[in-house]
């Protein structure tokens, strides 16, 4: 089977790119897969690609390509949709580049990694070929717009993918898509390989990019409480972003200087977490947890605030983490005390952490979609019998709802049942 992936920029670094490799290389060990990404600003990857895995870039940005002298790229995309944020850095050159690419496609399965580019899955993936959308964000973290432009488009999907079961439901129940499968598949996260955690070190670890979503500040102020009855214990934060500036004050502010550091971006950041006796999580949402996933992969006990929408699908509370009510300081700080008192506790649940990991394992994710790509092709002929019956529905309501403009004055009840005369 011959797989493709559509990838916003496989060069750079991001949680989708590194997802998508991942995926991508565990499925290459038993079919053929390529991966083609929208556009191309260096010449290697930053992360390491899969040799059975072919690179296909359709857009070079690197300064001296031919590709930025061509008049379509200077112009905006109009197949991608304005709604994605990432629309400024598409070009009708992308559009069609990624057109051609498609018409020419022979793969048995697309999958498209972002929403606009579901929507090029969906517009002009061959139709022979199954039609995927990956969605690695959630419903609700789309836009009012974005969502309606996605609810038209996504019709002509085969199957949307979510991270977890929470949003595939929240999709089914605010997305009408006949037809089509929503399922949730999470993400492959791949053995850590370094040496476990033995829970005996003083450090606490988090990592993400420092954003206001992600919380860093509440994190701050919880240990702040923590660093106060436990002195010898620290605070380590890795990552890069806008709110690096203004972290590190709060932190001086605190009183936590020397005790809560900044570390800057670390990849891969398994070896950091392998060096801490807990991993903590903030977040006012969250698409998935692949840090809490990666946390416990290394046998360390995960502490996170219970947000929507992944969390709750990778900690069991009390057994390999801890969940508590998001926003809430102090419940996140009682829990952090709770287990830096207790090391044999907190030992028992790395432990934990370290089998219930196996979840993500590659094989059994790799099984997942194998078998969501024997439902799709089994049941084709179906689920198209089911979008053409949706369409004929909305074409019979359009044309009822016309017919009362024009009869103004007649009731609704007489256009269905005229009575003779």
């Amino acid at each position: 089977m011959k797989i493709v992936f559509l990838l916003h920029n496989a060069y750079a670094i991001g949680g989708t790119v590194r997802t998508t490799l991942n995926l991508a290389a565990a499925l290459a060990g038993r079919h053929d897969v390529e991966i083609v990404s929208m556009s191309r600003h260096r010449r290697h990857p930053r992360f390491d690609v899969d040799p059975r895995i072919a690179l296909v870039p359709l857009v070079d940005t690197r300064d001296g390509s031919a590709d930025l002298d061509r008049p379509e790229y200077a112009r905006p995309a109009t197949d991608f949709p304005a709604e994605d944020r990432r629309h400024r850095q598409y070009s009708r050159l992308t559009d069609l580049r990624v057109r051609d690419y498609l018409a020419r496609c022979d793969a048995d399965v697309v999958i498209g990694t972002r929403p606009g580019i579901n929507v090029y899955v969906s517009r002009f993936a061959p139709r022979r070929a199954l039609r995927v959308g990956q969605e690695h964000l959630s419903h609700d973290a789309h836009g009012k717009r974005l969502r309606a432009v996605l609810a038209r488009h996504y019709r002509g999907l085969d199957a949307v993918v979510t991270v977890t079961a929470a949003d595939a439901e929240v999709y089914r129940t605010r997305m009408t898509l006949p037809g089509v499968r929503v399922v949730p598949v999470p993400n492959i996260v791949p053995e850590a390989g370094v040496a476990p955690s033995d829970g005996r070190s003083t450090v606490i670890a988090a990592a993400g990019r420092l954003v206001p979503g992600k919380r860093f500040d509440l994190l701050l102020e919880a240990f702040s409480a923590v660093a106060a009855k436990v002195p010898d214990w620290e605070l380590r934060i890795y990552g890069g972003g806008a709110e690096k500036e203004h972290l590190q004050s709060l932190a001086d502010g605190l009183g936590l200087a020397g005790r809560a550091r900044l570390m800057g971006p670390v990849t891969p950041i398994e070896a950091e977490f392998a060096k801490a006796s807990l991993v903590v999580s903030a977040s006012d949402a969250e698409s998935f947890g692949m840090t809490l996933a990666e946390a416990m992969r290394c046998g360390v006990p995960v502490i996170s605030t219970d947000c929507p929408l992944g969390p709750a699908e990778i900690v069991t509370d009390g057994v390999d983490g801890r969940l508590v009510p998001v926003g809430d300081a102090r419940a996140l700080a009682d829990a952090m005390l709770d287990l830096v008192g207790d090391g044999t506790r907190r030992r028992a649940m790395g432990q934990a952490a370290l089998e219930s990991a196996h979840r993500f394992d590659a094989a059994g994710i790799v099984a997942r979609y194998e078998l969501l790509f024997a439902e799709l092709r089994a049941t084709r002929h179906r689920r198209a019998w089911s979008r053409e019956r949706d369409r004929a529905v909305n074409w019979a309501r359009r044309q009822l709802r016309s017919l009362r403009r024009r009869l103004p004055g007649r009731p609704h009840r007489d256009l269905l049942h005229p009575q003779g005369g």
